[in-house]
Order: C-alpha cells, then sequence, then structure tokens
C-alpha cells in the first residue's frame, strides 16, 4: 500500500464540480509534482485531502487511515503537513515562536505540566526549541530566529512556513506553490531546500507549481490537471512530450 491512497475523490461545491474522480498514490520518499492552468483544482485538491473541505465522494487513506471527516488539525497530527498558496503567518510573533507553535501537537506533557512546570514539561519544551532550531537552520534562516515574522523577506517567510510545516512530524510534505513571488536565486536555493528535506527527513513531498523547470527536476512523477481531472501522469519525460498537456498546459506556458 502506497503511504497516502485516494481513489476517486470528486466534490462539487453546489451543482459546480470542481474534482472529478481523482487519484493518488505516494510511495515514502517519493516526490510527486502536480500542474496544470489557474482555476483546475490543484489547490481545491489540497484542501480536500488535508480536511478544509470534506470530499463529496471518494476516500483518502494515509498510512492506512481513512481521514475523510478528519478535521484539519487531526489529519496533521496523523502525518500530513502543508503550506499554503497565501502565507498564513502570525502578524506579532518572531520567527522561533511560529516554528514553537507547530510542535505543541507533539508534546505530551497536558495540564498538568502546564500549570506546574514538571520536568517533563521542562525537558519537552526544552527538545521542542533544539527542534524548532534545527529546521530554521535546514531553511537556513536560523539566525532570524528572533525577529518577527513579518518584518522578513518574502523569500524567508517562505522558508519560515515550511519549518513550521516540518514542525509538526509529517510523514509526507504538501507544497503549495512554494516558490511564487521568488528570484531565480531564491528559486534555486528552495529546490536545494526540497532535496535535502526529503533526504535528510526521508519525508515524501507533494507540491504544486508553476514553476515548470522546478516541476520537471525534483518530481518523479507529475499529475496535469485540467477542469478538475487528470489528463496525463507520468515521469516528467513523458509529460513533456504528452500532446494532450502540451494543448492544455504546457504550449502557454512556454509561450509566455
Amino acid at each position: 500500500m502506497p503511504l497516502l491512497h485516494i481513489r476517486e475523490m470528486t466534490h462539487y461545491f453546489g451543482g459546480l464540480r470542481a474534482v472529478y474522480n481523482y487519484n493518488l498514490g505516494i510511495e515514502p520518499g517519493q516526490v510527486r509534482g502536480l500542474i496544470g492552468p489557474n482555476g483546475a483544482g490543484k489547490t481545491t485538491i489540497f484542501n480536500l485531502i488535508t480536511g478544509v473541505y470534506r470530499p463529496t465522494r471518494g476516500s483518502v487513506v494515509l498510512d492506512d487511515r481513512n481521514i475523510v471527516g478528519l478535521h484539519p488539525h487531526q489529519i496533521a497530527s496523523a502525518g500530513l503537513g502543508r503550506t499554503f498558496q497565501d502565507l498564513r503567518l502570525w502578524r506579532h510573533m518572531t520567527v522561533l515562536e511560529h516554528v514553537k507553535m507547530a510542535r505543541y501537537s507533539r508534546l505530551t506533557y497536558g495540564l498538568i505540566g502546564a500549570f506546574f512546570g514538571t520536568p517533563l514539561r521542562q525537558r519537552e519544551e526544552a527538545e521542542s526549541e533544539e527542534k524548532a532550531y534545527h529546521l530554521l537552520e535546514m531553511m537556513g534562516v536560523g539566525h532570524l530566529a528572533d525577529q518577527i515574522v513579518v518584518s522578513l523577506p518574502y523569500g524567508a517567510q517562505r522558508r519560515v512556513e515550511m519549518a513550521r510545516a516540518l514542525a509538526t512530524e509529517p510523514k509526507i510534505l504538501f507544497l503549495d506553490e512554494p516558490t511564487a513571488g521568488m528570484n531565480p536565486e531564491e528559486l534555486r536555493q528552495m529546490m536545494e531546500i526540497i532535496r535535502q528535506v526529503r533526504d535528510e527527513l526521508g519525508l515524501a513531498i507533494f507540491l504544486i507549481e508553476h514553476r515548470l523547470k522546478m516541476v520537471m527536476e525534483l518530481c518523479e512523477r507529475i499529475q496535469t490537471l485540467v477542469f478538475g481531472e487528470v489528463i496525463a501522469e507520468g515521469t516528467p519525460e513523458e509529460i513533456q512530450n504528452n500532446p494532450k498537456v502540451i494543448e492544455a498546459y504546457l504550449g502557454k506556458e512556454i509561450a509566455t
């Protein structure tokens, strides 16, 4: 069984069909991509899998557990972390506080530990801060740990958001346009970070991205989505040479 297995996931917004018969299997350590024109339904698929919406029908099985109907925080605790297309950061918190906040789902000291400052709380809080610093160093923003996050450049904020997602200790990391708004050098750095995350943490990664160079270089398999349906799936080479994909998406991207 794949780590994440989705079968015939379909969703309607009222009478509008947003996603139709979507299937996916992600193996441990695999990097997969989802491409398609704006409005194709890519972020909707992320939202369906991560519990923001509940599919009209179909199954979403994570590590042998059907997660349809669970709340987003329950799905995160089950092992699925994500970033968002639009940054969702707290304006008055530091970089380090963002990452430590995400780790609270992994702490076990409970209310008694919180009120009385038990040795377990002290130990877990220290370990949590150490792990948060490690993730920030991995993202290349460890030196910014004490900065208020909204004072950072946009590219650095993106890295903080990824560190926050990793702090939940996911088995699969979902990245929704992780290089949006980045310049070519930031794009190169982000690609290296994603490779490092996969190699050092052993995570599976599923990403949405409009930067075709990034998708083609990073992903082992790619799906192309148009009007909520997958029109092609395959290796980067197969996707680049697929006539349906060229007509529906790649031709327009190359032209621009």
